[in-house]
C-alpha cells in the first residue's frame, strides 16, 4: 500500500466525507488515517457498502443517510472545517437517480455546510464535464460542479478521469472480475480507444494535499499515461496472470448485447451509454499534478498490482 508521506501545512481538524462508502471514500479513509487525521465523519446511504465500511473502519463515525432526503445528518457538520463531497451517481439507467444523488443531494449538503460555516470544500467532479458525450451522468456532474463553485465556500474542484483502485465494482474492477470468470474477453470494435486511467490512490493523495494546503481552483486530474483500451485490457490480463484470448466484437453487436443485458439487470455495471462514452474520441488535459500537489505518481503497472493483488482489499467488492 503506497501511502505518500507529507508534512501537513494545515492542522487536519475534523473532516466530513460524503459518499464515504463508495470508491473514492473507501480509498480515501485509510489514507486520511495514515496521514494522522483522527476526526473523520463519514456519510453514505448504501447499506451494504456501509457494512463493509464499518468492518474496515470501526474507529470512524459513520452516518448512514440519504443526503437528498434524510435529515439529521446535518448536525454532523457542526465543528468541522472541511467537507469532501464525494457522493455521486456514476452508473445506471434511471435519470431520476442522477438528479437525486448528484444534484439534489449536493444542494442540501452545501446548504448545511454554509449553515455550519464550513471553511473549505473539496468537490469531486469528473473529466466528463469536458467530454463530448451527452448523457445523464455528464449533465448532472456539470450541474453539481456549478453548485459547488457558486456555494460561497472556499473550494477546490477536482475532475478525475476514469479511476480504478481498491473496491472498484465498475470500470477496471468489473472488467477484472469478468476476465477471471470467462474463457474469452470481448472488446468492442478495434479496441483502439484512448484511455487515461487514474489510480484512486494517487487521486486520494491529491485530495489530502488540498485539505492540508487549502488549495483552491479547478483542476483536471488525468492519468499521466495515455493507453488504448485494448492495451489496458492486456496490462490487466498480465497483472492477473491470466491467459484469456481477447476477441474483437463488432461495435453494433456489442452495443446490442449491453442493451439487452440492461433489460435483465436493472442496474448493470456496464451500460450501452458507457460504451458510447468509451468510444468517444476524448483526450483530456494532462497538468503537472505531481508538482502542483506534491504527490508522487504511481506507475500504471504498479497501481494495478496494488489494486488487484492487495492481500486485504483485492477481493472486496462494493455494491451499487
Amino acid at each position: 500500500m503506497a501511502l505518500q508521506e507529507r508534512t501537513a501545512l494545515a492542522s487536519p481538524g475534523r473532516v466530513v466525507v460524503t459518499g464515504a462508502a463508495g470508491l473514492v471514500g473507501q480509498n480515501l479513509i485509510p489514507r486520511l488515517k495514515a496521514q494522522g487525521f483522527t476526526e473523520i465523519i463519514a456519510i453514505d446511504k448504501h447499506r451494504a457498502n456501509c457494512g463493509i465500511f464499518r468492518t474496515l473502519h470501526p474507529d470512524v463515525r459513520l452516518i448512514e443517510a440519504d443526503l437528498s432526503k434524510d435529515d439529521g445528518w446535518q448536525d454532523a457538520l457542526a465543528g468541522a472545517g472541511v467537507v469532501v463531497s464525494a457522493h455521486a451517481q456514476i452508473g445506471g439507467i434511471d435519470p431520476e437517480a442522477y438528479l437525486a444523488n448528484n444534484i439534489t443531494a449536493t444542494e442540501r449538503l452545501l446548504e448545511a455546510a454554509s449553515q455550519a460555516k464550513i471553511s473549505y470544500l473539496v468537490q469531486i467532479s469528473s473529466s466528463v464535464v469536458n467530454s463530448a458525450a451527452t448523457d445523464a451522468y455528464t449533465e448532472s456532474k456539470k450541474a453539481q460542479e456549478k453548485l459547488a463553485l457558486e456555494s460561497g465556500i472556499a473550494s477546490v474542484v477536482l475532475r478525475p478521469t476514469l479511476m480504478f483502485g481498491w473496491f472498484d465494482r465498475k470500470h477496471l474492477g468489473w472488467l477484472a472480475r469478468f476476465m477471471a470468470r470467462t474463457p474469452v474477453f470481448p472488446v468492442p470494435g478495434h479496441g483502439r480507444y484512448l484511455r487515461q486511467p487514474l489510480y484512486a490512490g494517487d487521486f486520494c493523495d491529491i485530495i489530502i494535499a488540498c485539505i492540508e494546503r487549502r488549495i483552491t481552483g479547478t483542476y483536471n486530474i488525468s492519468g499521466l499515461q495515455r493507453i488504448d483500451y485494448i492495451d489496458l485490457i492486456r496490462t490487466l490480463r498480465e497483472t492477473l496472470g491470466l491467459k484469456r484470448p481477447i476477441v474483437k466484437v463488432p461495435y453494433p453487436l456489442f452495443w446490442t448485447m449491453l442493451k439487452t443485458y440492461a433489460v435483465l439487470d436493472g442496474d448493470p455495471a456496464f451500460t450501452s451509454q458507457q460504451l458510447e462514452a468509451l468510444v468517444t474520441p476524448d483526450v483530456f488535459e494532462i497538468i503537472d499534478w505531481p508538482g502542483i500537489f506534491g504527490v508522487k505518481p504511481t506507475s500504471l503497472s504498479e497501481a494495478m498490482r496494488e489494486t488487484y493483488l492487495h492481500p486485504n482489499y483485492a477481493k472486496i467488492v462494493l455494491e451499487f
